[in-house]
């Protein structure tokens, strides 16, 4: 096991932010840590990672306690943090190699792992550049760069493709994929629902303070038993209107804003034609009807009750 937390509680004064929370990190796997603002996850970190003292649990890393004195530990982790944590004096290869020189000290090694880090992220036409002069795309490649040249075997991303541009956050995930492809476990914070169901293995969603749903992203759509969503262009619908419609078989939700209707199916096969008999007797007026895949931004709207950018 890579990470271990078991019946983690971190109070703030009247306040529980971690409420008995189980967590557990597989040797290899990129697990996704979600969850909307204040809902635990920079804690649930700080905590893993002994920079937060907490009031009751147990939490080991590869197998063994984790304390604020667990240097040995500390060295085979890499955090990446959503802040842009490098030093405006130093360029793109002196920033690499000085968060790399704090764990490797041998000067051979130290220059090969640099180099390494720098294709990684694509920065090897920019090893001159001071950070002011980078672009933020290039900004948060060379924040990774930093947080991940000594070669971790578990890395910490917060969230880090914040404000980038669709380039860099393309180049931003292919490297975190290869870094895992290499041997690397990864703990992945993200507000992008796309992101995570593209990266991550297994998903963990906490929402005040407490693990609310996990499994795979598959395994996360079956539980809200629905799977499909018919979506159409409706110009005029009243509330009474809605309210038949959603006493149809199979229907799970439906949702109408901006004149577009969302009806969201188990068994779209059940759903369709009933649908459209409903709308034709009641006399609505539909356009451009398709059907589209739940998403997992619908999950946790189901689980949640709320969208994940709040």
């Amino acid at each position: 096991m890579i990470i271990d937390v078991q019946n983690l509680v971190k109070r703030y004064d009247k306040l529980t932010a971690l409420n008995h929370v189980d967590l557990q990190v597989q040797p290899g796997e990129i697990l996704g840590l979600l969850g909307p603002n204040g809902s635990g996850k920079s804690t649930m970190i700080n905590c893993i990672l002994a920079l937060l003292q907490y009031d009751r649990g147990d939490i080991k890393v590869f197998d063994q306690p984790m304390t604020a004195n667990s240097y040995a530990l500390k060295q085979r982790i890499g955090i990446i943090p959503q802040e842009i944590a490098v030093f405006e004096e130093l360029t793109v290869q002196e920033n690499i190699s000085y968060y790399c020189g704090l764990y490797v000290h041998d000067r051979q090694e130290l220059k090969v792992k640099v180099q390494q880090a720098i294709e990684l992220v694509g920065l090897e036409d920019f090893i001159k550049f001071y950070p002011k002069q980078l672009s933020g795309g290039l900004a948060r490649r060379l924040n990774i760069a930093c947080g991940i040249a000594h070669q971790p075997e578990l890395i910490f991303f917060d969230e880090p493709t914040v404000a980038v541009d669709p380039q860099s956050r393309n180049h931003i995930l292919q490297s975190i994929k290869q870094l895992n492809q290499q041997g690397a476990t990864i703990v992945y914070t993200t507000h992008y629902m796309e992101e995570a169901e593209f990266l991550c293995k297994r998903i963990v969603i906490l929402d005040h303070g407490q693990v609310i749903a996990q499994g795979t992203p598959t395994e996360l759509k079956d539980m809200v038993k629905a799977n499909e969503k018919i979506i159409l262009e409706v110009p005029l619908l009243t509330a009474a209107q809605q309210q038949v419609l959603q006493q149809l078989p199979a229907i799970q939700h439906i949702d109408y804003q901006n004149q577009s209707l969302t009806v969201t199916s188990k068994d779209l096969e059940q759903t369709l034609l009933p649908l459209l008999e409903c709308l034709k007797q009641q006399k609505i007026v539909y356009a451009n009807i398709h059907t589209q895949q739940i998403s997992l931004n619908d999950v946790f709207l189901t689980i949640t009750g709320r969208q994940l950018r709040d």
